[in-house]
């Protein structure tokens, strides 16, 4: 015992297995906030380093898809958005979606891409999957500036469109929309590390998932039993009491919006016990 304890003595640090499926050390990340921001820098940075543009296409992805969606969906297809301008809708919709998107698509790619730097350096694992969110905020951040400005343009110039004060909520939207982002990714990566065929499956399955959520289009243009299943998508509440807020059309249901809390919150809870219960095995079976 007295060897033991100076061999203890010894070391500042101990690196062991998690004990409990929930263990997250929240100190030991917040210890390694640099190496946190020196992720979440590359993912901003690295994405259009060597483009001539550069950051501005964080503004001219969704204005450029937007354009795209008033063109096929507006103008082809004769959708509804109940009577908002197009562009408006199409580009608020676009700029949640493309969050949700492109961080669970990162966060799902974020261990198998990082195996050679996981078997060689020890940092907090939920790094890697927290820098995704964070850098997938700023972005959206940026991108929900242009449709603020096209929004304002709309509201007061145009009075096209009649917001209310429940636009106060978006701060909460957008914190629930990344716990689901950051659940769903997290749990989807540490499935991936064992069963890789849900790589392929991956981009189907976010196009497919777009198409089941009202990003497109509004929800009232649904049946009632139709309606049924589009609430069932934890999105789909999210978007329609951003557009509720925003833009004065969509529906703000407290139930089903209560229901997508929960979802995330047990969904986040899932992928991390699965990440912990897999994590001793990570860059083996990498």
């Amino acid at each position: 015992m007295a060897n033991k304890a100076v061999e203890d003595d010894m070391w500042d640090v101990y690196i062991k297995a998690k004990h409990g499926y929930l263990d997250i050390n929240v100190r030991e990340i917040w210890q390694y906030r640099d190496l946190l921001r020196m992720f979440i820098v590359r993912d901003l940075v690295s994405v259009y380093k060597q483009t001539i543009l550069g950051p501005l296409w964080f503004l001219l992805q969704p204005i450029f898809t937007a354009l795209i969606y008033v063109f096929i969906f507006g103008r082809v297809a004769k959708l509804s958005t109940d009577g908002v301008p197009k562009i408006l809708f199409y580009l608020g919709s676009v700029t949640l979606w493309n969050y949700f998107a492109d961080t669970f698509r990162m966060i799902s790619r974020t261990f198998s891409e990082n195996a050679s730097v996981m078997g060689k350096v020890y940092f907090p694992r939920l790094i890697l999957p927290l820098s995704k969110v964070v850098s997938g905020m700023v972005k959206l951040t940026i991108q929900f500036s242009l449709f603020f400005v096209i929004w304002l343009y709309y509201y007061f110039s145009e009075h096209a469109i009649s917001p209310n004060w429940q636009m106060m909520y978006f701060p909460f939207l957008l914190l629930v929309l990344a716990v689901f982002s950051f659940g769903s990714g997290i749990l989807v990566s540490s499935l991936t590390v064992k069963y890789r065929d849900l790589n392929f499956i991956i981009a189907f399955g976010i196009q497919l998932l777009m198409y089941a959520t009202p990003v497109i289009y509004p929800i009232s243009m649904a049946s009632p039993e139709m309606q049924f299943w589009l609430w069932l998508n934890p999105l789909t509440s999210l978007l329609e009491a951003f557009k509720y807020g925003f833009l004065g059309q969509g529906l703000l249901n407290y139930f089903w919006l209560t229901y997508s809390v929960v979802f995330a919150v047990v969904l986040a809870l899932i992928g991390v016990i699965t990440f912990n219960r897999v994590e001793k095995k990570f860059v083996d079976m990498i």
